[in-house]
């Protein structure tokens, strides 16, 4: 009788045994439509917590910091999630890991197609080569998301060449400064070689701490000129509301703006404003009007409805 008692119990712990693993094994099979993302993007992952994790690792690349070998694992390794909303819409998110040369190819790709650009910036002092992170953001469906970004991630580890230094002038550096002036709709200041326009934003009237924060306190966009007429560069930097990031980077890159940072110079001040700093070469009145063009699409939104935000 004892005999049959533990057999019964071997086997109903057998059985309990099986019916939690097929559990566990079912609460982490991946759902069919995150499959078809990892075929479509030609990448490999997993599905975990309810997030389908992309891994774009890079590599390719030989990474030393400070002249240390690093593999990628130390802080390389790209990937982008995607989670189901409460809606039933899946929630994208990532960071690709982007040589500098490759930054702006792989941004145009992603904004052509609807994927938003929330971040730019580097994680390393002394990498070699050196690399940026692009945060990126989507929402959607699994297949369309997987669409949407296809076109940015193929371009990571086949970007452009850096293009060669053009050799330097011989004639002194001279713009038509008025011509500039006239095409941005603002004034600027000589200072040597550079012509700059500086913008204020008090259309959000920023406040810190009961302080007003006015373009002298760092509330600006401004660009700064130098070179000639044909052979002219643009750098500079763009305040922007949470919502004209988007507008603005389409805008630059449009116009054949290179972006080269993204991210927050305050924290603590309402509204919240994100800044953008960019580079760009060619005749100065191209580069005059591809400022012009950024700079329309900031103000759009009433200071009441930032400030609501």
């Amino acid at each position: 009788m004892d005999g049959f008692v533990r057999k019964g119990r071997i086997f109903l712990l057998a059985c309990l045994c099986s019916t939690l693993l097929g559990f566990g094994t079912r609460a982490q099979e991946m759902p069919a439509d995150y499959q078809e993302v990892l075929k479509s993007l030609d990448r490999k992952g997993d599905f975990k917590a309810g997030v389908l994790k992309v891994n774009i690792p890079r590599n390719d690349l030989k990474m030393t910091i400070q002249g240390v070998a690093t593999p990628t694992p130390f802080g390389f390794g790209g990937w982008v999630a995607l989670t189901k909303g409460a809606d039933g819409a899946e929630v994208m998110m990532g960071d690709l890991v982007l040589l500098q040369e490759e930054v702006n190819p792989v941004m145009s790709a992603l904004l052509d197609n609807g994927i938003e650009v929330t971040a730019l910036h580097n994680h390393f002092f002394w990498d070699d080569p050196h690399v940026y992170f692009m945060h990126v953001h989507g929402m959607g469906k699994a297949a369309d998301l997987a669409k949407r970004i296809k076109p940015g991630v193929d371009l990571i580890g086949h970007g452009p060449a850096a293009a060669p230094a053009a050799a330097s002038s011989a004639s002194a550096p001279t713009l038509d400064t008025a011509k500039i002036a006239k095409i941005v709709g603002h004034e600027g200041e000589q200072s040597g070689a550079v012509y700059k326009i500086t913008v204020g934003r008090d259309d959000l009237n920023m406040k810190e701490h009961g302080a007003a924060i006015n373009a002298r306190m760092g509330l600006n966009t401004w660009a700064a000129f130098v070179g000639t007429d044909q052979d002219a560069a643009i750098a500079g930097d763009v305040a922007m509301l949470e919502s004209e990031v988007t507008p603005v980077l389409k805008a630059l890159r449009k116009n054949g703006i290179d972006v080269v940072a993204i991210h927050n110079h305050m924290i603590e001040a309402r509204p919240v404003v994100i800044f953008l700093h960019y580079w760009g070469r060619g005749p100065a009145e191209k580069l005059a009007t591809s400022f012009k063009a950024a700079l329309d699409e900031l103000g759009k939104s009433k200071a009441s409805n930032a400030m609501a935000h």
